[in-house]
């Protein structure tokens, strides 16, 4: 009787569940609560960092602590991500981010875009991934081209306190343009804003919900100054007719979105201090800066069909500065109070965390010979472990040819087998892969800031498919690909993102019209590169003196000559100026 009782239980329950997806009708006069708590680009960080921040641990404690506190007020709430779960971190990576989806499942996660980063794999492995997560992996403008139906759902219905809500998810329809083209012969982006119309248009004839959220992994862009990226969350919501959405939950430009004034983001948002959201043609615009850095805390009330902003903030997890202490030592302090790690998450992610860390010591390539990538050459001269980095980047980005500061090469790999562990020596800073178009020109231009910067320093400059002689103030006899340097025609370079912004004082190009970040972490490029062209031959990787100084006077001097440049999109910042601290690789 007692096994009856409890079934027929699970029945009312599932019902309860099932309802929400039924037409609802709010109550005239009452006050409806609910939270939206929201993360984005979370790249694979399902375990803290060396600092003991974020990590999914902590961030289940924070959300159950919110969780319970909405509920004690009357409300309830709706957590959604705004995609990029892949991606970033090897003991994820290796593992097609499984412990990352089971990790959200235990927090509890309801619905979330998907992501360009979601089709670094081929499209089985995403398949796999939606059968691991409990919640709706969504996307309205993806289709398959072959049948000119969509891949995913587009969207997800939610009673929250007697209210329904739709949550659409959007994908940026730059995914193609910067991912993998294999993953991609018979996929097909439309432009997300037309897909919203259609979507909401749809839901208002059929549904009728109160309130209707898209869930997006397209950007967030200052005034909707996208530059070369696909239009973003700003773009698209002045594009749809006013009241369309009521909230865009967004990713992907990895911004921490807490307004300076109107169409103007705070450059520099300090953890725990106020956050003002984006509002752009009546929809609120959020996004949670990466890696689970920050839970985004919306809260709404709803009454009579209007629906209420009362309070939102960006809640960091563990997050911790620098202090220089009075012995001159320094000390990692909590901008808030620690947070605790969940010991239900701990219990669950730690086996994947140890077979991650194992898996890092397995073989992925070898060589026949010593790769050089020791301090000593890489800032001096020309070396075959930079040369190979650099084809890797060529390779994935299609790229005429490649430039790096020497400084982001750290370590040497000797003959024989390859491990991931091999490779993250190389690479450890987790810089992404980066790529700008330029007129010959412009690229001479260019060569000739970085080529000729000093020597014995992180800044001097490791190249791939060029050949030059520096002479201390310019280039000459530039060749690209054995071709000489013609000034009208259009060349690709592939660089990192430490470089593009300027660190190590290069020029910065990421501001071009052409500019575009893949995504794609450095280390992981390197890695893929090494397992598609083992066994390495080292050999076809050396320099042979494409590379020319003329007037070695010039770095023995300590001038760091560069040469002016005219074109206002590409600017020489000072050397000592300020790089990110996350990527400076060449310190």
């Amino acid at each position: 009787m007692a096994a009856v009782k409890k079934q027929i239980l699970s029945v009312l329950a599932l019902a309860l569940v099932s309802a929400p997806l039924m037409a609802q009708a709010w109550v005239k006069d009452r006050t409806y609560k609910f939270t939206v708590l929201h993360t984005n680009d979370h790249h694979g960080r399902f375990w803290n960092n060396e600092r003991d921040e974020y990590g999914l641990a902590a961030q289940k404690t924070m959300m159950d602590q919110i969780r319970m506190e909405v509920q004690a007020h009357g409300g309830a709430t709706l957590i959604l991500s705004g995609g990029d779960i892949n991606t970033g971190v090897p003991e994820s990576d290796l593992q097609d981010a499984e412990p990352d989806f089971r990790g959200m499942n235990l927090i509890g996660y309801d619905a979330m875009a998907i992501g360009n980063h979601e089709f670094d794999n081929p499209l089985s492995v995403l398949r796999q991934q939606q059968k691991w997560a409990k919640f709706p992996l969504l996307s309205a403008n993806i289709y398959e081209k072959s049948t000119g139906k969509r891949l995913f759902q587009p969207y997800a219905l939610f009673n929250r306190m007697g209210l329904k809500i739709a949550v659409i998810g959007l994908t940026t329809d730059d995914t193609a343009k910067i991912g993998n083209p294999e993953n991609f012969t018979d996929i097909v982006f439309h432009k997300p804003a037309d897909e919203a119309k259609k979507v909401v248009e749809a839901l208002r004839k059929k549904e009728k919900p109160d309130v209707i959220i898209a869930a997006t992994h397209m950007g967030h862009y200052d005034n909707g100054n996208h530059g070369s990226n696909a239009p973003g969350d700003v773009e698209m919501a002045r594009a749809l007719p006013a009241g369309y959405l009521d909230m865009i939950v967004g990713g992907h430009s990895q911004d921490p979105v807490c307004m300076a004034k109107e169409n103007v983001k705070q450059a520099d948002y300090v953890p725990g201090t106020p956050c003002v959201p984006d509002r752009q043609n009546g929809t609120w615009i959020v996004q949670a800066h990466e890696w689970g850095k920050y839970i985004g805390r919306a809260d709404f009330t709803f009454r009579n069909g209007k629906l209420s902003l009362e309070h939102y903030e960006l809640v960091p997890i563990n997050l911790r500065h620098k202090v220089t202490n009075a012995d001159g030592s320094t000390t990692w302090v909590n901008y808030t109070p620690e947070i605790a790690k969940n010991p239900a998450m701990m219990k669950l992610l730690t086996p994947f965390q140890k077979k991650g860390e194992a898996q890092l010591g397995v073989k992925i390539g070898s060589t026949d010979g010593r790769l050089e990538g020791d301090r000593s050459k890489v800032r001096f001269v020309q070396t075959n472990m930079a040369r190979l980095i650099l084809e890797g980047q060529i390779e994935r980005t299609n790229a005429d040819f490649a430039a790096m500061s020497g400084g982001g090469v750290r370590d040497s790999i000797d003959e024989g087998n390859i491990t991931y562990k091999d490779v993250l020596k190389v690479q450890p800073f987790g810089n992404t892969l980066v790529y700008v178009e330029m007129t010959g020109r412009e690229v001479e231009q260019y060569l000739a800031v970085v080529a000729n910067k000093q020597v014995d320093s992180g800044a001097y400059a490791q190249f791939a498919r060029v050949s030059l002689v520096a002479d201390g103030k310019g280039v000459s006899e530039v060749k690209i690909n054995g071709e000489p340097l013609q000034a009208d025609k259009t060349y690709r370079m592939a660089t990192l993102s430490f470089n593009a912004t300027g660190g190590d004082g290069w020029p910065a190009v990421d501001k071009q019209p052409s500019y575009v970040n893949t995504g794609f972490v450095d280390a992981e490029v390197l890695k893929q590169y090494i397992a598609g062209h083992s066994p390495l031959k080292a050999a076809d990787y050396q320099p042979h003196g494409e590379i020319v100084y003329r007037q070695a006077e010039s770095a023995a001097s300590g001038q760091d000559a560069t040469a002016k440049s005219d074109l206002p999109a590409i600017s020489s910042p000072p050397v000592n100026g300020p790089a990110n601290a996350a990527t400076a690789s060449a310190k």
